[in-house]
């Protein structure tokens, strides 16, 4: 035997008298689950900054420029790069629903069999995002000098604005789980971005979809606020709209064998 295999032999015996390193999850796999307060907590804040997002910069359209259009604009476009920043930092830690029909969406899959939160989860998510969306909207108001809470007047009980809540929480539940059926979630940040400031422009409701920023946006009376009064009915839709999307879900992305050409 040589030196060299001798020295081998040496480093073999001594390698395998240490204690084996701890096994690393795989590139892409699903990362550990956070304990329940921490992602409740980052569905809170997650909501909370989504929701001055919304408002802040609507209030800051406003003061810069009396074209509608322009400021809706604005209103758009923060909220496309504030709400992909926000699901791509908390998205590993709570899923970045910031959303009550996303998370109730999630556990009626679950339930179903699939991935998601269970009921007990489902009922720390809902609160803290409607928590966080409540202090995201004093928090825009303190932001701007405007009264902490002072509620909207904003009237938005239309039909044609229900209507377009329907179809905005419709598209963003088939969006969703649409990616996870088909293993896209990665992309989600920029799909759920995107999509959301799509439908700014292209439902009559401007895209509230989704009850948390719904009751948050009651407590400014700015551009993006939204009258009490007109809370009920824009919730509603947007359940209708989440179970739509589910059936549009389960209708495309059916599971089973590829049929022969």
């Amino acid at each position: 035997m040589t030196a060299t295999h001798e020295s081998g032999t040496r480093e073999s015996a001594a390698e395998s008298a240490m204690p084996a390193a701890a096994p690393q999850p795989a590139p892409g796999a699903t990362p550990p689950r956070r304990p329940l307060a921490a992602r409740a907590a980052a569905e809170l804040v997650g909501t909370a900054a989504l929701v001055a997002v919304v408002i802040g910069s609507g209030i800051q359209a406003t003061e810069l420029t009396k074209d509608v259009g322009v400021q809706l604009l604005a209103n758009s476009l923060a909220t496309v790069f504030g709400l992909g920043v926000l699901i791509l930092l908390l998205g590993p830690v709570s899923g970045a629903h910031f959303n009550p029909v996303v998370t109730l969406a999630e556990w009626w899959t679950a339930r179903r069999g699939g991935a998601g939160v269970t009921i007990r989860e489902a009922a720390v998510y809902v609160p803290a995002q409607i928590v966080g969306a409540i202090a995201g909207a004093i928090l825009a108001d303190a932001m701007f000098a405007e009264p902490l809470v002072e509620w909207s007047t904003h009237d938005r009980s239309a039909g044609h604005l229900l209507l377009g809540e329907v179809v905005a929480t419709a598209g963003l539940i088939l969006l969703i789980f649409g990616l996870a059926r088909t293993g896209q979630l990665r992309f989600a940040p920029v799909a759920v971005a995107s999509y959301i400031g799509a439908a700014y422009w292209f439902t009559s409701s401007t895209s509230f979809a989704n009850p948390a920023v719904t009751i948050g946006r009651t407590f400014s009376d700015t551009f993006a606020g939204i009258a009490p009064g007109s809370v009920a009915g824009f919730i509603a839709m947007q359940l209708i709209g989440a179970v739509l999307g589910l059936a549009l879900v389960a209708l495309i992305f059916l599971p089973g064998r590829e049929t022969a050409e």
